[in-house]
């Protein structure tokens, strides 16, 4: 039987602060020939982001948002307009502005508990909604998080929030643990550890650890590009858990990835069947 590979969300960060690449996509030619350059490569969809969710950071305006975003994704569509095009935002006008663009999957970091319009939004547009676990806010998710269990106070969360969307008619929902969003190291692991448990949500479910600081402190990697080869090899050590969709900054070594791993189990299986 053949297995799937997750689908490849490319991100482009579209701030002067990000915590990957330190701004390196702020320019808007730049960040629509990263997003195209992205494309190029393989991803399958392209994650644009206008406010920096790194730890500590301040919220940008809802004006300041959508400058940064909405001409990305315009320009983006003129050049490819089959793109799959993600915005990461919590505000319901940058949401609403960028699907009027063309973007069909918002990606809520909030998990609709900055503003619940977006479900509505997402209802009205047959839009995917993404819905991630984040204790507090970027500004203080990382000053001593804190969790009964960690495990179970996030699927907790994550299905009262699927529940909600569903109630205000959402059908097409992606559900996101958080790595890295109001978690320690500790956390982080334990959470890998048990993904499993998360597909008793019954959505599909998304992952992010690409870069993430968790990695850094464990294997003593500042700089975040450098988290590259170990983000790769994390991410095919979990290849065995039911993952629709991976977040990553560097698309290239998914690529490389996903081909190996055709040859493991793609061809093997046609060939068995």
């Amino acid at each position: 039987m053949k297995r799937k590979f997750p689908l490849i969300m490319g991100i482009v960060n579209v701030t002067p602060d990000s915590f990957s690449d330190g701004g390196k996509y702020y320019d808007r030619k730049a960040a629509i020939d990263w997003a195209i350059k992205l494309i190029e490569q393989g991803a399958d969809i392209v994650d644009i982001g206008g406010e920096s969710t790194r730890p500590n950071s301040d919220p940008v305006s809802v004006e300041e948002e959508l400058d940064r975003v909405i001409p990305v994704i315009k320009g983006i569509k003129e050049q490819v307009p089959e793109a799959v095009i993600s915005v990461d935002t919590m505000k319901y006008e940058v949401a609403s502005e960028a699907v009027r663009y063309g973007a069909t999957i918002i990606n809520d970091v909030s998990g609709l508990r900055n503003d619940i319009r977006i479900a509505t939004l997402s209802a009205t547009t047959d839009c995917t909604l993404i819905i991630m676990h984040m204790q507090g806010t970027p500004k203080t998710m990382q000053i001593n998080p804190t969790y009964g269990n960690v495990v179970e106070d996030i699927f907790e969360f994550l299905k009262t929030q699927i529940n909600v969307a569903k109630s205000f008619g959402v059908k097409k929902i992606v559900a996101d643990v958080g790595i890295g969003f109001g978690k320690t190291v500790d956390h982080n692991w334990e959470l890998l550890r048990n993904l499993s448990k998360f597909t008793e949500l019954g959505v599909p479910l998304m992952l992010g650890i690409s870069r993430k600081s968790f990695l850094g402190k464990t294997l003593n990697i500042e700089d975040p590009i450098e988290r590259d080869i170990p983000t790769i090899i994390l991410h095919s050590l979990l290849l065995n858990n039911d993952i629709e969709i991976v977040r990553v900054h560097n698309v290239k070594n998914m690529i490389f990835l996903k081909e190996i791993y055709k040859k493991l189990y793609y061809e093997n299986s046609s060939k068995a069947n």
